[in-house]
């Protein structure tokens, strides 16, 4: 089991930006995959974006394709989402997720270790 813990949420202008910061102890995240999660007031959880630690291969969904990056640090074991171009609409806490082989990537029900959530809030 890997503990992880969310930074860099906060208040922002629409059109700004911000870094989220997923560390995690415990257990390296070599090898494992970590999402970046977002659930807004009366809406259900979504996936925003993944990485693969071991190749780097990422995943965006299309609300967020071109405006956020996801990266990886195995020497900090740490992982980042920055996130610009900012809209009210990227409104939500955003959780970090992890697990060694999801079987549906964007499914936050296959990832077994999460963070408490960090909130964004975009203003318009």
């Amino acid at each position: 089991q890997v503990q992880l813990v969310e930074s860099g949420g906060g208040l922002v202008q629409a059109g700004g930006s911000l870094r989220l910061s997923c560390a995690a102890s415990g257990r390296t995240f070599s090898g494992y995959y970590v999402g970046w999660f977002r659930q807004a007031p009366g809406k259900e959880r979504e996936s925003v974006a993944v990485i693969n630690m071991s190749g780097g291969w990422t995943y965006y969904s299309n609300s967020v394709k071109g405006r956020f990056t996801i990266s990886g640090d195995n020497a900090k074991n740490t992982v980042y989402l920055q996130m610009n171009s900012l809209k009210p609409e990227d409104t939500a806490v955003y959780y970090c997720a992890a697990d060694t082989f999801p079987r549906n990537y964007v499914n936050g029900n296959d990832y077994g270790d999460w963070g408490q959530g960090t909130q964004v809030t975009v203003s318009s």
